[in-house]
């Protein structure tokens, strides 16, 4: 019975992906379908929709300080856009947003713009080219160093940190991104990270021990 409920899932993702290939697949579908499979398995489901290919090894030149990268599991994901209450109308940043699996589920899950950085190019160019094969209209991947291309990201309201770096990278990050929200107020999402201790930024409430969400303060 597990075999055909895998074969199932498996089937069903092929099916989503075609809907999205051909702009059919909208946020309460999509929803609706990550709905149904079940909570072990809903990682290997978004492989087969993003249908990334092998990912290439981690690049020699990954400045210290930068983590290598790991994809984020769909639960912490599907936690972020909630806390955070994600919407169509925000505009959500990936930082070290490697194949570009986070960023095209919170597009997927809200139909919110989403903007990858990432450091590697060849997960870069993997993200860029299955954004491009779905028609992901409002998803696209920069490659940079984001605590140098944070400041650029004005349009963003939503930040979502897996854990991408630490350490003075980290603080030089947070400097650039308080001038994003003196334009704006916006909400941070942190995974696996020690707790951000900024003036202008204040906990919201989380239920997940390895999640915190913050929101900024108007300044």
């Amino acid at each position: 019975m597990g075999d055909l409920a895998s074969v199932r899932d498996d089937l069903g993702a092929i099916h989503l992906r075609s809907l999205l290939v051909n702009r059919q697949a909208t946020p309460a579908l999509f929803r609706s379908r990550l709905n149904d499979v079940p909570l072990e398995l809903r990682d290997r489901w978004l492989d087969l929709v993003w249908d990334v290919e092998e990912i290439a090894d981690d690049h020699p030149a990954l400045p210290r300080g930068c983590v290598p990268y790991l994809p984020c599991p769909v639960a912490t994901v599907v936690d972020a856009v909630q806390q955070a209450r994600v919407t169509s109308t925000d505009v959500f940043v990936d930082i070290g947003s490697g194949t570009g699996r986070t960023a095209f589920l919170a597009h997927a899950l809200t139909g919110a713009g989403c903007i990858g950085i990432e450091i590697q190019p060849a997960l870069v160019r993997a993200a860029t080219g299955r954004a491009a094969w779905l028609n992901l209209s409002r998803t696209r991947f920069i490659e940079g160093d984001a605590a140098d291309w944070v400041r650029f990201m004005t349009t963003g309201t939503v930040f979502f940190l897996y854990c991408p770096f630490s350490g003075d990278r980290l603080q030089r990050f947070l400097d650039e991104l308080e001038d994003v929200a003196r334009a704006r107020r916006i909400r941070v999402c942190c995974v696996d990270m020690p707790p951000l201790e900024r003036p202008w930024l204040t906990p919201l409430p989380s239920m997940s021990v390895d999640l915190d969400v913050y929101q900024s303060l108007p300044f």
